[in-house]
């Protein structure tokens, strides 16, 4: 019987190893080069986010009669030490969001909005359905962030920003 040792390879085949082993670090480093480089022209590519919806371009004023907001101040007396909080009620500007115009009414109490109520959205057909469907969850949305920062509702964009726009008109207003 023959015993089989280690097997040994010729100086020719070691050079041919090495030079395969080369080839396939530089080739893995340029792939590495390439998927930086389009991670980056991505990012330079993608656009920033926009700060509230109202920024989308999505809503436009109204120039109707309904759109002039106003504050209606009513001072409130907090059980206890006898401060006064005020509370203010302000009506923000009515947009128009190609399916109807969206315009709401924020109170105000101290420095926190305490309620949002929409005073008017688009109504009739599916643009009715969605904005019942919208608009608990935009005033959710409204007094968790006490701001017009807020997200939109999934199928409900123009409704949102709509929604946005005039609740950061009224907090304008407010001089909050």
């Amino acid at each position: 019987m023959t015993s089989v040792g280690p097997i040994r390879t010729d100086p020719a085949q070691r050079a041919a190893l090495r030079r395969t082993r080369a080839r396939r670090v530089v080739a893995f480093a340029g792939m590495l080069t390439v998927v930086g480089g389009l991670v980056g022209l991505r990012a330079a590519l993608t656009p920033a986010p926009t700060q509230a919806l109202g920024s989308s371009g999505l809503a436009v004023e109204t120039g109707g009669s309904g759109s002039a907001g106003g504050t209606s101040p009513t001072p409130r007396h907090t059980s206890g030490g006898g401060s006064t909080t005020a509370r203010r009620v302000v009506v923000g500007k009515a947009y128009d969001v190609s399916y109807g115009t969206v315009q709401v009414k924020v109170t105000i109490t101290g420095s926190r909005i305490t309620d949002v109520t929409a005073m008017s959205l688009p109504h009739g057909g599916r643009s009715g359905d969605i904005s019942q469907y919208a608009a608990p969850q935009l005033r959710r949305e409204a007094l968790s962030a006490q701001s017009a920062h807020i997200d939109s509702v999934s199928g409900a964009s123009y409704t949102s920003a709509g929604y946005a726009m005039s609740l950061q008109s009224a907090l304008d207003q407010s001089g909050r």
